[in-house]
């Protein structure tokens, strides 16, 4: 059975297609378009232009999977969604024009499915998930295939920029209020937390910091631990990058060029908060979940 996964997140739309064989999914090909649904949120709404951008890319997904001779096809939607007045009008219209019916996960449902799809059988044995996105980032402590606890925050590399950020890079102040916002966050959902060693990374942000970390450090490409050491020194250079280091963020993350910062002070003050040595870039994650629990039928509860 071939099967496609779309995720309509807050910043990416992605559209992941899957040979599932014998309970298990394959992935084949991958599609992104980066629609910045975040951005087109006012008043806590979903414009009507940021749901016919929505709308544009699940057709044009739906046309590349019948050309490819496939009908089965999945759409859920995390914070772009979750998190606005009027997710049930803009699911509607989503539907009505696209013919596609759109899962809006909760937060903690969010969180449970990264943990499934990234951390299970891969990550480290035990530690923290770090589910950072456009528009939520999604926290789970968890020891083996246990979680312990888990958490949604509205706090995303695209929403985040938006609402702080003036030109492309954030000044001094306007990271020192991302921070704060951040550490606010944080305390209110942990005010006394255990420090943990190891961090299991998923999302774009990232990957991206990942990437231009190996550039930046002179690593392998294939390299896919960030350390809490590395991620602060990141940071600093890109706080106000050079001309070199600009070249790097274009060569690695082009397409993150303006929320990477944003994310980097996410994952930093997340790293402060609780002590980590290091994170672990994983190359799977609410999709991949999404697929063993809600096709393939092989959900962790």
């Amino acid at each position: 059975m071939i099967c496609g996964i779309i995720d309509l997140g807050s910043n990416t739309i992605r559209l992941s297609i899957y040979q599932c064989e014998h309970g298990r999914g394959r992935l084949l090909t991958n599609r992104k378009v980066m629609a910045g649904l975040a951005g087109y949120v006012i008043d806590g709404e979903l414009s009507q232009e940021g749901i016919q951008v929505a709308c544009q890319t699940l057709e044009e997904y739906k046309a590349l999977m019948s050309n490819l001779g496939f009908t089965n096809l999945r759409v859920f939607a995390t914070a772009s969604l979750r998190n606005v007045s009027n997710t049930d009008e803009a699911v509607s219209q989503i539907q009505s024009s696209t013919g596609l019916a759109v899962d809006v996960i909760s937060g903690t449902e969010e969180a449970r499915l990264s943990f499934l799809g990234a951390v299970q059988g891969q990550g480290p044995e035990e530690g923290l998930l770090i589910d950072l996105g456009g528009g939520s980032m999604e926290l789970v402590k968890y020891q083996g295939h246990d979680i312990l606890s888990s958490c949604s925050l509205s706090l995303g590399s695209l929403s985040l920029y938006s609402r702080f950020v003036t030109y492309l890079h954030p000044t001094k102040s306007e990271r020192k209020a991302i921070r704060a916002l951040v550490s606010e966050q944080l305390e209110r959902h942990d005010s006394a937390p255990a420090p943990i060693a190891h961090a299991c990374g998923v999302g774009g942000t990232a990957r991206a910091a990942c990437k231009v970390a190996n550039l930046a450090f002179g690593r392998s490409q294939d390299c896919r631990i960030l350390t809490a050491k590395e991620l602060h020194k990141l940071l600093k250079l890109l706080r106000d990058p050079d001309r070199e280091m600009l070249g790097l963020m274009l060569k690695a993350a082009p397409d993150r060029i303006h929320t990477l910062v944003p994310g980097l002070i996410i994952l930093n003050t997340v790293a402060r908060t609780y002590g980590l040595e290091d994170i672990t870039i994983s190359r799977c994650g609410v999709r991949e979940g999404y697929l063993q629990d809600r096709v393939l039928g092989g959900g962790a509860q």
